[in-house]
């Protein structure tokens, strides 16, 4: 059985994408995610790399959203900028703790971006790895053990226990090796297959019962669109890898506005 194709823009919260670049002329920031999300199937939040958002933001973000929509989070900075997977335990329950699970059952994978001169660790990626927790119920128990910044604004419980899947997007190449595609295909993590003209790693492996792809830009990082011809190739395979699993997209093209026109183009594609 085919899987699901979810496509979107990595946020949606943008100045250059006002004043009818996308969004309609007098459209209030309020609105802004209505309106995007009436019209791709998914959205890859950001804020949640910068800084724990709060319970409210997450609750706020699915009220606003179509029944059918689905959230991917991104992964604390300090989980994998600043303290560079260590100490899982200690990082891990106050960023499950901050509200994502609020989002119940429109929550939808967790991305872990490295930083480019983050080189592979077998030791350190396995041991990230299997800290972390592959259910909502999992997640809701991490969560309790948060500290006391968290403190009367965490979020420790789920609505169902559902499975939670990871992806993770690398930018070094030292992670183009067997040893750790075979490690996320052991521990069922997908590689993110990041699309970005050349500038970090792109791989196309398939290691998770999902895929989840980054489309940075086709000529320049976050600065150009694809052309017709780059659309209807990620089409193609994207209709191959959703005989695999779900298929995640999300443009990350959107400092020219990009991002939510090329997310348009490639769902019609699909749709056909």
């Amino acid at each position: 059985m085919a899987g699901q194709i979810w496509i979107g823009t990595s946020g949606w919260v943008y100045p250059h994408w006002r004043k009818g670049a996308f969004y309609p002329q007098g459209t209030t920031q309020k609105k802004e995610l209505g309106y995007l999300s009436a019209r791709v199937r998914s959205v890859e939040i950001n804020a949640s790399f910068y800084s724990l958002q709060k319970p409210s933001s997450y609750e706020s973000w699915s009220a606003q959203t179509p029944e059918d929509f689905v959230f991917a989070v991104k992964g604390s900075q300090f989980v994998t900028h600043m303290k560079r997977l260590l100490n899982p335990e200690v990082t891990l329950p106050n960023f499950f703790a901050s509200g994502l699970l609020a989002l119940g059952p429109k929550l939808g994978p967790i991305l872990w971006q490295l930083p480019p001169n983050f080189r592979f660790d077998v030791d350190r990626v396995t041991a990230f790895l299997d800290a972390l927790p592959r259910t909502t119920a999992e997640a809701a128990a991490l969560a309790e053990h948060h500290d006391e910044r968290l403190d009367g604004r965490a979020h420790t419980t789920t609505d169902a226990d559902r499975p939670l899947r990871h992806a993770f997007e690398v930018r070094n190449p030292t992670f183009v090796c067997q040893e750790f595609t075979d490690l996320m295909r052991e521990k069922e993590a997908a590689i993110v297959v990041a699309s970005a003209a050349g500038e970090w790693p792109q791989i196309e492996e398939v290691t998770a019962d999902f895929m989840y792809l980054r489309l940075h830009g086709d000529e320049d990082v976050y600065s150009s669109g694809y052309p017709a011809k780059a659309l209807d190739d990620w089409a193609r395979k994207i209709r191959a890898w959703r005989r695999s699993g779900d298929v995640y997209a999300y443009f990350d093209n959107d400092a020219e506005g990009h991002a939510p026109h090329d997310a348009q183009k490639l769902l019609s594609r699909l749709e056909r």
